[in-house]
């Protein structure tokens, strides 16, 4: 009899081992199918908790943190690293909006993992918005994807802006063009007050660089405020 239950219990055993194993099987292949909706899913999810999270005060804190603004540690975005940015600090220190393209983000100090999986990034430690050239970095996603993706659609003249929560700048595009990974000359400060925008291009063998001159600085209000949809 004990003998006839040990071997019922190792089938029992062997059974739900198969069907988990079933199980695992499924869910593996169900997201290998559907890795890039869901880190799209995740990205877009950072993307509005932080800009409706957003506060003069947060901002003010985030501009003090040291940041990382070495762009070779950059990586290129994944599954891991979008879900694994979901428990991580992101430095949010204000909002960009280009409305012709759809694209309104957070723009957050600095480039590590997390800012990457959330915004716009700093590529500099003395950036200071409407003031010299003001570089952010960008994931480019898919042809429709989240991010700086939008940004491969923008034409010369679309309106760029920026805010603080205490100013809302507005930019206007005068360049787009590809270059090569090495134009660092992009993100150097100049005396003209432009805003740069980078993200990959030819499936990150180049980047797209688009520039906008500064034609209007105002106070924040919650009619111009508007723009950025901060609360969706």
């Amino acid at each position: 009899m004990a003998a006839d239950k040990q071997a019922a219990d190792k089938k029992t055993k062997r059974r739900q081992l198969l069907r988990w194993l079933a199980g695992a099987l499924l869910v593996i292949g169900i997201a290998l199918i559907s890795t890039r909706p869901l880190t799209d899913q995740v990205i877009k999810h950072n993307e509005q908790k932080a800009l409706s999270s957003l506060t003069v005060k947060k901002i003010k804190k985030n501009q003090t943190k040291k940041g990382q603004f070495d762009f070779s540690k950059v990586k290129s975005m994944d599954p891991a690293k979008a879900v694994k940015s979901r428990v991580q600090e992101v430095s949010a220190i204000g909002a960009m909006a280009v409305p012709s393209v759809k694209l309104y983000l957070p723009v957050c100090r600095g480039l590590s993992d997390a800012n990457m999986a959330t915004g716009g990034c700093t590529m500099r430690a003395d950036q200071v918005m409407g003031t010299g050239n003001y570089p952010l970095a960008g994931h480019y996603m898919t042809a429709k994807g989240a991010l700086f993706s939008p940004l491969e659609q923008v034409k010369i003249g679309d309106k760029v802006y920026l805010t603080d929560l205490q100013h809302v700048y507005t930019y206007r595009i005068y360049m787009k063009r590809v270059v090569d990974p090495s134009s660092v000359w992009l993100v150097n400060n100049t005396t003209d007050k432009i805003v740069t925008l980078i993200t990959c291009a030819d499936g990150g063998a180049n980047r797209w660089a688009i520039r906008g001159n500064l034609i209007k600085t105002a106070s924040a209000s919650s009619k111009n405020l508007k723009v950025f949809k901060l609360h969706g």
